[in-house]
């Protein structure tokens, strides 16, 4: 089950009056989608490149380093919760300032920065190790100063595709980025539990570190550079403090964005509990060899490619927000399948439940990643993301935690159950509020919004 968030916040207060009706995001089930349209863009091509090589290394490194903690620093369930948990923890302390600043600096410098920092970073773990003073430490330390990174990079990334991308080549956009992501989600899997087997875990973290130099080359080669925004000359200059209030103030107040944010951090507070217990449980319960799990892990990957692909004929036939309640509530209950896996033909239960939900969330988070890309105002893309995924990613370090400490007094394996459980029957968040009413999301706010 990836961790694709799809960002959304607080369900709608009972009794209260949904927000006056805005033109829908309609997609005729008669409509074609649209043909090569973002291939002829040579920027979108290299930020495609650079994105796909990074998450192919990012695969690599999300097999690599679990190994590492567990294999070479025999780390146990509440160890490997403490190491998922800060992973997650800046979202908490940073989010909300870095989509204010994200709004006001260049989104494609921030990306190029961070890129650089992770690079860094993970070319020192292999050194440490080397020198033989790799230790829990310094894992949790790469853990944490990489999360930070990726706060600043995801509202960067997410404000600047649009500036990038035609409007009514946003879907089609989004589709490619999922489904590259989710090929070389499932090929950095296999490939990293190789290089486990044949070199060590330490070694795919190496390889994840050439894969962030490629991505900072294919940024600095895309000649699109942002309109500067200007300000009315008698327009105030507003405060850091005054720009995260009107992201959260703009956030809490719309109806579909506040309960996809709702829904989205239960979820990812519940999915995170459970993926800080899977290396461990594979490994610990079902007792497979440290090399497999990549081939294994493969299924979420595969899964989620098949979401990307579906995801907007699935919009298309139902509309957007019907196929955001459908897949979600009818893809989770497969989760249930994986403390069922054993050695052998039970393996099987692992992949169909670490597959059928993937495609849910890969396809759940395309079809609200390009809603709110169209539905946000450009000047606010950073804050309100940032708003949301302070809550979509800020929910998980509680539920990594919640899970390795399960697993160490209840057992793995219940751990599992728990978690799985809650997550599927979360799913059922999504009818609170006006998207069950509606068949298709709206592409603009009903009311004005702040500069």
């Amino acid at each position: 089950m990836s961790i694709t968030a799809e960002p959304d916040l607080i369900a709608e207060e009972a009794g209260i009056e949904p927000a006056p009706a805005a033109p829908a995001l309609a997609v005729p089930a008669s409509a074609e989608p649209p043909r090569r349209g973002v291939l002829r863009n040579r920027d979108f091509r290299l930020l495609w490149a650079g994105e796909t090589t990074s998450k192919f290394g990012s695969a690599i490194t999300g097999v690599a380093l679990p190994l590492v903690a567990v294999t070479v620093l025999d780390a146990g369930p509440l160890g490997m919760g403490v190491l998922t948990a800060l992973s997650w923890v800046p979202w908490l302390v940073f989010g909300l300032p870095a989509g204010a600043w994200v709004d006001r600096w260049p989104r494609r410098t921030v990306m190029i920065t961070c890129n650089a920092s992770a690079l860094v970073l993970l070319v020192s773990v292999p050194i440490v190790y080397w020198l033989g003073l790799l230790s829990m430490g310094y894992l949790l330390f790469v853990a944490l100063a990489s999360g930070i990174g990726a706060v600043f990079f995801s509202p960067a990334y997410g404000a600047y595709l649009p500036s990038l991308v035609d409007g009514e080549d946003l879907g089609e956009a989004n589709a490619k980025l999922h489904g590259s992501a989710q090929v070389a989600f499932m090929g950095g899997s296999g490939v990293g539990g190789v290089i486990a087997a044949v070199f060590g875990a330490v070694g795919g973290i190496l390889v994840d570190a050439i894969t962030y130099l490629v991505a900072v080359v294919c940024l600095g080669s895309i000649r699109h550079r942002e309109p500067r925004q200007v300000r009315s000359a008698d327009a105030p200059r507003k405060t850091i403090r005054q720009d995260i209030a009107d992201g959260i103030r703009f956030l809490v107040r719309d109806p579909y964005l506040r309960i996809i944010a709702l829904c989205a951090g239960v979820e990812n507070l519940l999915l995170s509990g459970a993926l800080a217990l899977l290396v461990v449980f594979l490994i610990k319960v079902v007792a497979i060899p440290a090399g497999f799990v990549g081939a294994l892990l493969i299924a979420d990957s595969l899964g989620g490619l098949a979401g990307a692909l579906i995801a907007n004929r699935v919009s298309r036939k139902l509309g957007t927000a019907r196929a955001l309640i459908v897949l979600a509530i009818t893809t989770a209950p497969f989760g249930l399948l994986i403390p069922l896996t054993t050695d052998g033909f039970g393996m099987l239960f692992f992949a169909v439940g670490m597959g059928v939900p993937a495609a849910g969330m890969v396809a759940c988070g395309i079809i609200s990643g390009t809603f709110r890309m169209r539905y946000c105002p450009p000047q606010m893309q950073g804050r309100v993301s940032t708003s949301a995924m302070v809550i979509v990613y800020g929910s998980m370090p509680i539920g990594a935690l919640i899970g390795g400490l399960l697993g160490s007094t209840l057992g793995i394996t219940t751990g599992l159950w728990i978690m799985l459980g809650a997550l599927a029957a979360a799913k059922w968040l999504r009818l609170i509020g006006p998207i069950k009413r509606s068949r298709d999301l709206p592409t603009e706010p009903a009311a004005a919004v702040p500069a």
